[in-house]
């Protein structure tokens, strides 16, 4: 699955055709016409599609080929300030992974037109290489790190983690997943962001699955009240028990 690369458009080209679109406004045989005579490349579309344009123009391109064909034009018409919802919905399951999480990251968009992008992405995950994954996690919103924090790379791992949109609760939630992979634990532990987080070193120490050394690193920084959950877990390995325990009692001294 691939992204839309291509040149940038050649200086003035977009004015000029800006210019034009908006004369013609909603004369569909003026729009036809205009784009005959210019017959532009998707980069100089894409440009063009940034700013408001008339709605017919915006449909005529979601409808008529090749425009319609091409997924990296769709994606600049359902992200146009002046989309309506059902062309947006309309279109949205044709869109390329990369103009799908511009939509799902981009508040202006509706929010049941974000929700279906997130939800075709999610679909699409398993499609998507190692690159791939690792650019969606610098730009994903949250539901879509919530699925990226069971990536088994911690490249994508690393990446998902720095996202300034990824929340506490999530974090948490996956760590004290019955499934939380090695990776995904050591990555959290090695995250400068997360060891802030207490109730993110509270869930590591009471994973099972959490590396011995991470846990027992992480019980001194607990709440006693903490500790003696941690002492009376019992999935837990007998010596993090005992360490909890012994913690908990220095504290009480």
């Amino acid at each position: 699955m691939r992204d839309h690369p291509g040149p940038r458009p050649a200086p003035g080209a977009v004015d000029a055709l800006h210019a034009e679109v908006l004369a013609a406004g909603g004369s569909l045989a003026r729009i036809r016409e205009v784009l005959r005579q210019h017959a532009p490349d998707e980069s100089t579309l894409r440009s063009l599609l940034r700013r408001p344009v008339a709605v017919p123009f915006l449909e005529h391109l979601g409808a008529t080929p090749p425009w319609s064909e091409r997924p990296a034009v769709l994606g600049a018409v359902v992200l146009n300030p002046k989309v309506t919802h059902a062309l947006a919905l309309r279109l949205v399951s044709s869109l390329y992974w990369r103009d799908l999480a511009d939509v799902a990251r981009t508040p202006r968009v509706e929010g049941a037109v974000r929700s279906r992008a997130e939800a075709i992405l999610q679909e699409r995950l398993s499609e998507l290489r190692l690159g791939e994954r690792i650019t969606l996690a610098r730009l994903a919103t949250p539901p879509l790190l919530r699925s990226l924090l069971s990536d088994p790379d911690p490249k994508v791992l690393e990446v998902a983690l720095r996202n300034p949109r990824l929340r506490e609760e999530d974090v948490v939630l996956a760590v004290r997943r019955d499934t939380a992979s090695r990776s995904l634990l050591e990555s959290v532990a090695a995250s400068s962001r997360w060891q802030e987080s207490y109730a993110v070193r509270l869930a590591l120490v009471l994973q099972p699955r959490t590396p011995l050394a991470l846990s027992l690193g992480r019980i001194r920084t607990l709440v006693k009240r903490d500790l003696l959950q941690v002492s009376e877990t019992e999935a837990l390995l007998p010596l993090i028990r005992l360490a909890a325990l012994r913690v908990a009692g220095d504290q009480s001294g």
